[in-house]
């Protein structure tokens, strides 16, 4: 019996319940007592759950696979359909249309009309999260939402306050909390749940039709990469597991891990790549890691912002996401708040044998979607000051209740990345030239890196400066070391838990540190910045600004909400120098440098992270790099408060923001004597031992 299993145990009458409330929902699809602006909203949501229902009642009898390919392609574009494209303009997930909609209620004051919009907006994409639900099985999940409109719908039959409504919702979210937080985690922590592992492992992957049985949203992203994955040999596919697979391993090698500790891994993917997954399924399996699959947090009880972590596909709707990435703010408060810090803390206690033997993620990202600008709408929910203070407790003190269970100094990770489809008509020969990326020589790379590291522990200070248009000017202070023999500031990186190869970095020092860091233009979370600048003070944020929108109080706002997460700042939490020219070259080859995930771009030129250090959680675990000096530089001013006063010393967030080489005048290691080193002078590696990196760069040439 699996652990969903479970949960219907627990809900002892869920069937009796199903069956009274779809029953009741499929009436509604026929009435016309809610009188309008109101009435279309709740029909056509009673018809979108009677579809559920009929899925469903497909999933339940195995009656999936009795469908042709066209059959569930259009049963997957109909559970999308109003959402995508000009669709949404007449959606009611769309918080401006159901607004405009509902404005035609004259007998409501306009503000009154906007929170009851924006509170049946937000019920509304949640029952829209029940797609996936039917797909699983999952009754119980469906059974609350459809209640909870049903019981919103005989408010609507009646007079009604809009606090009223309000608190209908809070109490669900207040009530219910215990059920989707524990059993997000339990998904995230146990092997019993084999909903995607069962797809991976058993499905006919030449067919792709076994796609559809996600509940995901499916495109030509995910049917044409299957379908290339399909070309490729037995031989190429286990080569490109072997890569992630035994990078994983690495990682726990080099932190010095124990891995035999360990029982389960999380596999996150794209869907499309399950050829990969499989081969990596069998190659961690033979490490005695079993599978966790999990997908992205569906519900906004359980989802931060618009990330979307766990496996994923192409998203239906960016603007969607990013309308609705603060519904919270409709009913998160302190009391809430607390609630799920209890919720959370007790579903990691009832699991805290499967948490003390979870090794970590292993991660397949995915690049080359089209560049997203979201469009802002004063109809859409925002957190206020207070709440977002209350996000940002909530983010910390739940980071330390996981840590406590999961810790991340006896845990490791692997990233790896591929093109999807959208990246354009040479997707092919851009896939190819990034599994060729993924497997440089990471010993030529190592000596490379080496000789950086030799001079840049000689330097009190590092300068960084831009050419042209970019006005970069920052001054990086790095730690003292006791021992210059046995210590070093920066980390030597090849291509382990980070793949591709390509980076030194270190944690510097906040105190000095100061300057202005300029982007021309940055993909930072899926969200475009044009034109970024930080200023920075002592290490810390100390003003910002954008060119995104022609208002300058809206690029500020942009950015507080998005980058800082609502705080006031955020330190630097890494600085590091990208070695890796070949995937530069790649990316300009084929023009697609503002479609690569950071991850490939930290590895393009020197970069800052934001946020909190590379060594979170982990930093009294001793590190060394391969010529057996110790890493010292894994603290800074903010998270050594981890040893005085916890709450302040961690953010919760680590984000990178590289500058090309193509906008760097200098890199310069400065020495206490007044004299400095070039490391790079106009986009070029001048420091000896590293000649070769430019090799790619001439060839660009």
């Amino acid at each position: 019996m699996n652990y969903y299993d479970n949960f219907i145990e627990e809900f002892d009458d869920i069937e009796e319940r199903y069956e009274l409330v779809l029953s009741r929902i499929r009436q509604i699809t026929h009435e016309s007592v809610v009188k309008q602006p109101y009435g279309g909203y709740f029909t056509h949501v009673a018809a979108f759950i009677t579809r559920i229902g009929d899925v469903l009642e497909l999933v339940r009898k195995d009656a999936l696979s009795d469908r042709s390919l066209s059959q569930l392609e259009a049963m997957n574009h109909g559970l999308y359909s109003d959402i995508l494209g000009d669709n949404y303009n007449k959606s009611y997930a769309n918080y401006r249309y159901i607004t405009d909609e509902f404005m035609k209620d004259y007998s409501r004051e306009k503000n009154e009309i906007k929170k009851i919009a924006q509170l049946l907006g937000f019920v509304y994409n949640e029952i829209r999260g029940m797609t996936v639900y039917a797909f699983e099985g999952r009754i119980v999940d469906i059974t609350l939402l459809a209640e909870l409109f049903v019981q919103i719908y005989f408010m609507f039959q009646d007079n009604f306050t809009v606090k009223e409504l309000e608190d209908v919702i809070y109490y669900f979210e207040n009530d219910y909390a215990e059920f989707f937080m524990s059993y997000r985690i339990r998904e995230q922590l146990s092997p019993d749940l084999t909903f995607a592992t069962d797809i991976v492992m058993n499905s006919d992957l030449e067919d792709v039709s076994y796609l559809y049985k996600y509940g995901e949203y499916i495109s030509k992203n995910e049917i044409d990469t299957a379908i290339y994955l399909s070309t490729f040999t037995e031989e190429e596919i286990e080569s490109m597991a072997r890569t992630y697979t035994e990078g994983y391993r690495l990682g726990f090698e080099a932190a010095k891990i124990d891995l035999s500790a360990k029982k389960t891994v999380n596999i996150r993917y794209f869907l499309g790549q399950e050829r990969m997954v499989k081969a990596a399924i069998e190659q961690f399996r033979a490490m005695g890691l079993e599978p966790i699959c999990y997908r992205y947090a569906v519900s906004r009880i359980n989802r931060r912002l618009i990330s979307r972590v766990g496996y994923s596909s192409t998203v239906p709707n960016k603007q969607l996401e990013y309308d609705h990435r603060m519904d919270e703010a409709l009913f998160l408060d302190k009391k809430l708040m607390e609630r799920k810090l209890e919720v959370l803390r007790q579903a990691y206690r009832n699991l805290a044998h499967e948490a003390s033997v979870y090794a970590g993620p292993a991660v397949i990202e995915v690049f080359g979607e089209n560049p997203f600008e979201p469009v802002s709408c004063d109809a859409n929910p925002v957190l206020d000051k207070k709440q977002q203070e209350i996000q940002v407790e909530y983010r910390t003190e739940s980071a330390q209740i996981v840590n406590e269970y999961i810790e991340q100094d006896k845990c490791s990770f692997t990233i790896i990345a591929y093109p999807i489809p959208e990246i354009g008509d040479r997707y092919r020969e851009i896939f190819r030239d990034t599994v060729r990326i993924n497997t440089l020589d990471n010993e030529l790379f190592r000596h490379i890196h080496q000789n950086i590291i030799d001079e840049l522990d000689k330097a009190d200070r590092v300068r960084v400066v831009g050419k042209g248009s970019n006005e970069t000017d920052m001054l990086v202070m790095l730690h003292e070391l006791d021992d210059p023999a046995k210590e070093t500031n920066f980390e030597n990186c090849v291509a382990d838990v980070n793949i591709p190869v390509g980076e030194v970095f270190t944690s510097p020092k906040l105190t000095g540190t100061h300057g202005i860091l300029n982007v021309s233009e940055v993909y930072l979370d899926g969200l475009r910045y044009v034109n970024l600048k930080l200023k920075f003070e002592d290490g810390k944020i100390a003003g910002y600004d954008c060119d995104n929108y022609s208002d300058h109080d809206m690029n500020q706002k942009f950015i507080r909400e998005n980058l800082l997460g609502g705080r006031d700042t955020l330190p630097i939490g890494e600085f590091a120098i990208g070695t890796n020219t070949t995937a530069y070259v790649m990316a300009n080859k084929y023009n697609i440098v503002y479609k690569l995930p950071i991850l490939i771009v930290e590895k393009m030129g020197p970069h800052f992270a934001v946020g909190d250090t590379c060594y979170s959680w982990s930093e009294d675990n001793k590190l060394y790099n391969p010529d057996g000096k110790e890493i010292v530089a894994k603290d800074n001013e903010c998270s050594i408060l981890r040893k005085t006063d916890l709450a302040k010393a961690y953010f919760n967030c680590h984000t990178d923001i590289t500058i090309p080489y193509d906008e760097i005048g200098g890199i310069y290691a400065l020495h206490s004597d007044g004299t400095e080193t070039a490391i790079i002078e106009d986009g070029r590696f001048v420091l000896p031992g590293t000649e070769k990196l430019n090799e790619p760069l001439q060839e660009r040439i």
